[in-house]
């Protein structure tokens, strides 16, 4: 009997040690990879209402891009859990991890998933570049972050990235870029959407669509 409730404690002890151990963000359950190269590691985060992650750790600069409305509540280890907070569609921020690791969990209160696209940056350019392509919404020192929310018909400033950049759709649209050469390349696009742009690209982003749209290009400095 004294053997059998030593293994039980034992069992316990290991259960929530493993409840309160963070792991890297990319091995978090609920952090889905969609896109890993040299420059940055771009995951999908999918957290059903009333589901709380583990204690996961961001040890990269980092930009997050909303596509759900939910209530969230955050906590970092060792502290109690933070006030409810509530995230907005299209929400967005950049913060700067490098030297100086985050490690937190994250609540989802409701309604419904909470999804967000979660831009980690493995490298930070060695050189900054000096012009932004367009109004910056967000940065760090690895990145900007440019929002373009487009009315029923309405079209971005053109505007020229010369570093690569992700573009992500935030809300649903027919979405058409046009070159200065006046080609168009017409897309539907859904939330969470993306590419991965790796050469010098000027465009105009238009929306075709009877809803506002909005999309979000995040681009290397």
């Amino acid at each position: 009997m004294h053997r059998a409730s030593s293994v039980l404690a034992l069992a316990l002890v290991v259960g929530l040690n493993a409840q309160t151990t963070p792991v890297p963000v990319e091995q978090e359950p609920h952090h889905h990879v969609v896109l890993k190269n040299d420059s940055v590691m771009v995951m999908r985060v999918t957290i059903p209402a009333g589901e709380t992650t583990l204690y996961h750790t961001h040890s990269h600069d980092r930009a997050a891009v909303h596509l759900t409305a939910n209530t969230l509540t955050f906590q970092l280890p060792d502290q109690p859990e933070s006030p409810s907070q509530e995230s907005e569609i299209g929400e967005i921020s950049a913060s700067t991890r490098k030297d100086a690791p985050y490690t937190h969990r994250v609540h989802n209160i409701g309604p419904g998933t909470f999804e967000v696209m979660d831009v980690e940056f493995l490298q930070r350019p060695k050189e900054s570049s000096s012009t932004p392509a367009a109004k910056v919404a967000a940065e760090n020192a690895s990145a900007r972050v440019y929002n373009w929310v487009l009315a029923p018909g309405a079209s971005s400033a053109q505007h020229t990235h010369t570093r690569p950049y992700l573009i992500i759709a935030v809300r649903a649209m027919p979405l058409k870029m046009t070159g200065p050469d006046g080609k168009s390349l017409a897309e539907e696009v859904t939330p969470g959407d993306f590419h991965w742009v790796d050469s010098k690209v000027t465009h105009t982003l238009t929306n075709d669509g009877s809803f506002e749209g909005q999309i979000v290009e995040i681009e290397l400095k």
